[in-house]
């Protein structure tokens, strides 16, 4: 008579895909699919794609880096304060595209006081990673924004050109291509989004 083994059984089951398994994998990855594609699609239709130029953005952006822009945004509501935009000068089309900061909107009076900036009087709080602005420039003056009218500065506030300049000046909404919306990080840290 044979005696019974005590001890450990290493009998697995054996598994099965079943239908309802491989249909659920399926409709998983169909649908993983189609989104990247609509996001693909909403991205080319509705943005593009420019490389910042300069140290004008710091530390926002930097020079070299992707920047993903939102070209539909403003067709729905105008820029806001605090607005990250993308503009070209109408004067010379085939320039480069600005990326600068909304600071003034229509009807602000702007104006650049002892390197800090007063809207309507009244001292406009932002970053401390923003420096005291060395020069005014056209801004030693109040400015009154018209209707249609922006006041942009660069975030590196002593290395930029923007609405202080007579070369830039204030930027009108048909001279807004878009709302920057992504940077591309140069290193390991993906997308971060652009506030």
């Amino acid at each position: 008579m044979a005696k019974k083994v005590k001890g450990l059984s290493f009998y697995t089951k054996k598994k099965t895909l079943s239908k309802s398994l491989l249909h659920e994998i399926f409709s998983w990855v169909f649908l993983m699919f189609v989104s990247v594609i609509t996001a693909l699609i909403f991205t080319f239709a509705a943005g593009m794609s420019i490389r910042m130029l300069g140290i004008s953005m710091a530390p926002t952006l930097l020079n070299g880096q992707e920047v993903l822009v939102n070209r539909v945004i403003y067709n729905m509501a105008s820029p806001k304060r605090g607005d990250v935009i993308v503009f070209k000068l109408h004067a010379v089309q085939e320039s480069n595209y600005y990326i600068k900061r909304v600071i003034g909107v229509p009807g602000d009076t702007v104006q650049i006081i002892d390197g800090r900036v007063f809207i309507n009087g009244e001292m406009y709080h932002e970053s401390s990673a923003f420096d005291k602005i060395a020069d005014p420039g056209t801004a030693e003056e109040p400015i009154t924004l018209k209707d249609n009218e922006f006041f942009v500065l660069g975030d590196n506030r002593n290395n930029s050109e923007d609405s202080r300049n007579a070369d830039i000046g204030l930027i009108t909404e048909d001279m807004i291509t878009g709302r920057a919306w992504f940077a591309l990080a140069n290193g390991v840290n993906g997308m971060n989004f652009v506030k």
